[in-house]
């Protein structure tokens, strides 16, 4: 007669379904950290050409841009578009400082490349193909009827330069200070303001019908 020894069958078996539920607890581990290598390998693939090459946030600095723009706001920079779109009057730009590339200014688009700029009377007006005698720029779109812009000046751009003023015409270091702004230290257009959330805005080039 043989005899079974239950208790040894009963502990093979615990032992069998430890080994199991261990093996399996560590193959779905090992699946779970498989998939968040993943995840972050495709989100570092898609984030990092974003932020580096098509979009970049910057925070406004000072006072140059007021009204329009307020110190400590936060935008996202539209870096790509200007490789297939040439910058248009009033865009609001980042560009690195000419006499300082370490530095980052945000301003306003005046005069595009091959203009002549004049400003007195308080007004800027352009000299161009279309407009011979020179023709007043109606700004009423982003500055208030009482702003003037202060100076006497008169400058041509070159074919590749661009002429930039802040929107807080009295107190804006600007291409009346440093002169024209060379297109290759344009780094792109303030496409969003993502800061402070109840002025969240989308910016586009102003029509002004002249």
């Amino acid at each position: 007669m043989v005899f079974k020894n239950d208790k040894k069958d009963n502990l093979d078996q615990f032992e069998w379904k430890t080994k199991s539920v261990y093996d399996s607890f560590w193959r779905s581990a090992g699946e779970f950290i498989v998939e968040i290598v993943k995840v972050v390998i495709i989100s570092l693939a898609i984030i990092i050409p974003v932020r580096y090459f098509l979009i970049q946030p910057f925070y406004v600095k000072g006072a140059s841009m007021e009204p329009n723009f307020y110190d400590h706001e936060y935008l996202i920079i539209d870096e790509i578009g200007y490789r297939f779109t040439q910058p248009q009057r009033g865009d609001i730009v980042v560009f690195r400082y000419p006499k300082d590339p370490r530095q980052y200014f945000i301003k306003r688009i005046i005069g595009l490349p091959g203009e002549t700029i004049k400003i007195k009377d308080g007004r800027v007006f352009v000299v161009n193909a279309e407009h011979a005698d020179g023709l007043a720029i109606d700004e009423e779109l982003y500055l208030p009827e009482t702003v003037k812009t202060a100076g006497n000046k008169e400058v041509q751009l070159a074919a590749d330069e661009y002429y930039v003023l802040g929107d807080n015409r009295e107190y804006s270091l600007d291409s009346r200070n440093f002169g024209p702004v060379p297109a290759r230290l344009v780094i792109g257009r303030v496409w969003l303001r993502g800061w402070p959330f109840d002025r969240i805005t989308v910016f586009s080039t102003p029509n002004y019908n002249n």
